[in-house]
């Protein structure tokens, strides 16, 4: 109780920062579970085809979380001191990064769509769908790599809104799209898994451009000449990604380890991956409160470590440590509560529909503990530049846990997938052990402007 006390200074920041972020958070994930929604009218091949293409997304949407998630934890820092030419290098660095990871997973997705699909699925009708699918949505892949700098490092300014209300746009424009593309209206023809692509390619060009707009229209902090994104010392590159690095990788490799979980289930069969798939939207949605809120604490702890008032950052760490996980009690009861609602939306067998209740039923009872993980690595440790630890508390979980009872669980013990799902859950216990520990001792605590300087 004392850790959650009342401070108006807190919560009045918290929530400034919190909700449109978790606003945001949630329309731009819509913008792929759109799809996955209104492709779930057409059967239970179509499903799995959209929803294993967007494993692809998953990886690229993750490596740009992690180049601009360190990013924003330099750029909360520096704006603490108003420092606004470090803020613009940090965007320079964060769009060449996001701009090579974006060349390299579009040539794969359009050049080798089936080959990447294989990785995912076995059912041949699955991976033709997924092919068509992922070659055109491809064609999004480096406006989307802009759109993540700009609207990450924006809210590390404390600018939430701006990007939540182009979200909401972008959502709009690709529901109306996805309603006429996919189903055949206004005289175009039903294009299918097609249509659902060409729809999400439109929204994201959209909402890149829409950010380019308004933040040189504003003169916001970001507004950046191509000159003071390019003006990079050895130095000033060499010191970002001694911290970043470890958050790109934590992404990237917790991402394959992500990923390995759905070529085991899509070992295991087709219903399998439908169950997962439809159980996924859920989770997005049940989590999406807390990635804002994730956010928040990051910026919030990266402002205060910046100016150098450290112990206020500590007090404000412990507070989010339980503020997450007691709301996450309250949010997992209520996805059990909604759980079926959401499912008779899906056209699927009973199989597969059981299945997903008890997917969900579990998730629910791990949110606690995958809550306070997420507030520990991504708002604690990465707001005070110790992303070395938190690589290595989300990889090892991963990979010394989630991934070998993934493959043994559904592949060599044969169990039904919901007993594997919580299998892989419960690398969250071990990771939360080691995070409550390494919060204490407040060595993750570094004050990274002072390093730049």
């Amino acid at each position: 109780m004392k850790a959650i006390k009342i401070d108006k200074r807190f919560y009045k920041t918290l929530f400034s920062l919190a909700l449109p972020i978790a606003m945001q958070n949630f329309i731009s994930s819509s913008l792929n579970m759109v799809d996955t929604l209104m492709i779930g009218k057409l059967g239970e091949a179509p499903i799995a085809a959209v929803a294993q293409a967007n494993k692809i997304f998953f990886l690229f949407t993750l490596m740009l979380f992690g180049i601009n998630s360190g990013g924003s934890s330099f750029t909360a820092q520096f704006w603490s001191k108003k420092d606004v030419k470090g803020i613009r290098k940090v965007l320079g660095i964060c769009l060449i990064s996001g701009g090579i990871a974006a060349i390299i997973f579009s040539i794969g997705a359009i050049f080798f769509p089936n080959q990447l699909m294989f990785i995912f699925a076995k059912d041949a009708e699955v991976i033709g769908l997924g092919s068509d699918y992922l070659r055109i949505v491809a064609l999004s892949y480096l406006v989307t790599a802009v759109t993540f700098s700009y609207s990450i490092l924006l809210r590390s300014t404390g600018e939430a809104v701006i990007p939540m209300v182009i979200s909401m746009i972008s959502l709009g424009v690709n529901t109306l799209l996805n309603w006429i593309f996919i189903f055949g209206h206004f005289s175009f023809s039903p294009m299918g898994v097609k249509g659902a692509a060409i729809a999400t390619v439109i929204a994201r060009f959209i909402e890149g451009g829409l950010f380019i707009w308004i933040i040189y229209s504003k003169q916001s902090s970001l507004a950046a000449s191509l000159k003071e994104m390019l003006d990079l010392s050895f130095q000033f590159v060499q010191r970002f990604y001694r911290t970043t690095i470890f958050v790109i990788l934590n992404e990237f490799i917790w991402a394959l380890g992500t990923t390995m979980y759905s070529i085991a289930y899509g070992r295991m069969g087709k219903e399998a991956v439908v169950s997962v798939s439809i159980s996924s939207n859920v989770e997005q949605i049940a989590m999406v409160i807390f990635f804002g809120l994730s956010s928040a604490c990051a910026v919030m702890l990266g402002n205060e470590i910046g100016a150098e008032n450290e112990e206020r950052a500590f007090a404000y760490a412990k507070r989010f440590a339980v503020l997450g996980p007691a709301l996450g009690i309250f949010i997992g009861i209520f996805v059990i509560l909604v759980a079926p609602l959401i499912l008779s939306i899906f056209n699927v067998s009973r199989e597969v529909y059981l299945d997903s209740t008890k997917i969900i039923t579990i998730f629910a009872c791990f949110i606690p503990f995958k809550v306070f993980n997420l507030f520990t690595i991504v708002g604690i440790l990465r707001s005070g530049g110790d992303t070395t630890f938190g690589f290595l508390l989300d990889a090892g979980g991963v990979w010394l846990i989630g991934v070998p009872f993934a493959f043994i669980g559904g592949l060599i013990w044969k169990l039904p997938i919901y007993w594997v799902f919580a299998l892989v859950c419960s690398e969250e216990l071990v990771k939360a052990v080691f995070g409550i520990y390494r919060l204490f001792s407040k060595k993750w605590i570094h004050n990274l402007v002072n390093q730049m300087e």
